[in-house]
């Protein structure tokens, strides 16, 4: 423990040094969707590099079809460590729009607020502040002794623009790549002052339909009436799709989903989510889905089905009386438990070609999907992090669920067959692909000290 408590106390004392690491890093406008962006992308993969191997890592930029990845590998102090894998991404959301910017997006900077001091800019919370923990704490355990574990370092360019050079990047480094265990720090904390783990994500399927009906548009006064409109059709579907008490109506949709277990049920009781309060925060009173379940259960662990987009006829100013020839929508649906994507894709487009009247049609296109994750309670890497998350925040850390998708925790357990330790210090008010984004200096600070105390009881004989 003696090289736990002198990392611990080089994090403190390294306050102002790693601040001024972050913001240097932050100051790079490593934008991955614009390629107007790509030598800062380059500049930050090269940025991280230095820094990696400037605390004893073998670091290398490895180039791809898309943005660099970046690649580092480091030892522990003894034969047979266990092997950790880290992941984060160093590309950033557009910091648009400028305007509502409070300061330069890239002019990183401390401010004080009533919660306590905040880094603002962008990327300061997604997810470079949240790397930079990682980092922090990999430097105080090298400064103070051996590596605890082996550890792998894995930084994406494209998180922000679709990942889209990933999946052939871990194919073709698979052996190089597979760990124990991942660790991915691109999640949050239930509150500034409880830690959490996140345990489950939910899965995702995407559709777009576009019903067709007339061999073109029609003027309602000649046609209406006896012309089928395919708007009326759509919205018929639509509203199918769901009961009267929320429910999403696909045969067999609910096939795979399960309880939640009552060690994390009795959990999510006693954090004292207000759903009422969720819902007033964005203008809304009355929760809108299955109607035996709670808020925090239709956001964390039930499957949705909703409409994302839907098109049809004239839209533009003023008026125009006019019977389209097709109608679209865009739908999407979120997974649970064992739900299966392509089950799931095929129950929607059978129910919707069953209600198709007649002389219309109907084409589909696949947005893509994926599975939902769940990582195992009975880990072992999950039960060392969580009691370590409680040394150094006093509080034992809440196993939570997270409503989104994170592609990379699927891709670790299909492609390199990884479980992923989801454990992030980032808030719901850290604005995120927002204007004014920032990061809790108490999440960095003690992010970093969480990291050194998890990768230590992560090394444990």
């Amino acid at each position: 423990m003696a090289q736990l408590d002198a990392a611990l106390a080089r994090i403190d004392a390294d306050q102002d040094a790693a601040l001024k690491r972050l913001f240097a890093l932050v100051a790079i406008p490593s934008v991955s969707t614009d390629p107007a962006y790509a030598g800062a992308c380059l500049t930050a993969a090269e940025w991280l590099k230095g820094e990696l191997a400037g605390i004893g890592f073998e670091a290398e930029v490895r180039p791809t079809a898309g943005h660099p990845m970046v690649v580092a590998h480091a030892k522990a102090g003894r034969p047979g460590a266990p092997h950790v894998l880290f992941y984060g991404h160093y590309d950033v959301q557009p910091p648009d729009p400028l305007d509502l910017w409070q300061t330069p997006p890239f002019e990183p900077r401390l401010a004080e607020a009533p919660t306590g001091p905040q880094l603002v800019g962008r990327g300061t919370s997604d997810d470079k502040g949240q790397l930079m923990t990682f980092v922090e704490a990999c430097r105080a355990l090298r400064a103070t002794g051996p590596l605890p574990c082996d550890i792998t370092i894995l930084f994406e360019g494209e998180e922000e623009s679709g990942s889209r050079s990933l999946p052939a990047f871990l194919a073709a480094n698979k052996a190089e790549l597979h760990a124990d265990v991942a660790l991915i720090c691109d999640t949050g904390m239930l509150d500034r002052t409880t830690p959490a783990v996140t345990t489950m994500l939910r899965g995702i399927v995407t559709e777009e339909l576009v019903i067709k009906s007339a061999d073109r548009d029609l003027h309602s006064g000649l046609f209406g009436g006896a012309a089928v409109n395919p708007i009326h059709v759509l919205a018929r579907i639509i509203a199918d799709l769901h009961d009267a008490d929320g429910r999403v109506t696909l045969p067999g949709f609910y096939d795979g989903v399960a309880e939640l277990p009552e060690e994390i049920a009795a959990q999510w009781r006693d954090i004292g989510f207000d759903g009422a309060q969720f819902l007033k925060d964005v203008g809304l009173s009355v929760p809108a889905g299955e109607k035996d379940r709670s808020v925090l259960e239709m956001l964390w662990s039930r499957p949705t089905c909703d409409v994302n987009g839907i098109t049809g006829g004239y839209t533009g100013k003023g008026f125009k009386t006019v019977l389209p020839a097709q109608a679209s929508a865009k739908i999407s649906f979120r997974l649970v438990g064992a739900q299966d994507p392509q089950q799931i894709d095929a129950s929607f487009r059978a129910f919707v070609k069953a209600r198709l009247p007649a002389d219309c049609r109907v084409e589909f296109v696949a947005h893509g999907g994926s599975e939902a994750l769940q990582l195992p309670l009975e880990s072992q890497a999950l039960t060392r992090a969580r009691a370590a998350l409680n040394d150094e925040w006093g509080k034992e850390p809440v196993l939570i669920g997270s409503g989104g998708s994170i592609p990379i925790v699927g891709a670790f357990r299909r492609d390199l067959g990884m479980e992923s330790l989801m454990i992030g210090f980032g808030l719901e008010d850290d604005r995120i692909h927002s204007p004014n984004e920032k990061y809790e200096l108490s999440s960095f600070h003690k992010g970093a000290r969480s990291w050194v105390r998890i990768l230590t009881a992560l090394g444990a004989a």
